[in-house]
């Protein structure tokens, strides 16, 4: 079995988190004092995101950085 990329994990974390808390990406950003289309790129798979922007991604989505990376959300 493959295992999925961590770009994939972290894409589909965040877009299942953001869409369970009602958030556009627009709304996401801003909470995390990041652009919306940075935002737009990670959800497609496109960034390698720095550790810093995880943990500003978790704190505006009121969850712990390891839950982003964590496999199965």
């Amino acid at each position: 079995m493959k295992r999925k990329s961590p770009k994939a994990i972290l894409a589909e974390n965040i877009r299942r988190l953001r869409k369970a808390t009602g958030l556009s990406q627009e709304q996401l950003a801003d909470r995390a004092g990041l652009h919306r289309t940075y935002i737009s790129s990670i959800e497609r798979r496109e960034r390698n995101v720095s550790l810093e922007n995880i943990f500003l991604l978790a704190d505006a989505l009121g969850v712990e950085a390891a839950d982003l990376v964590s496999p199965g959300g």
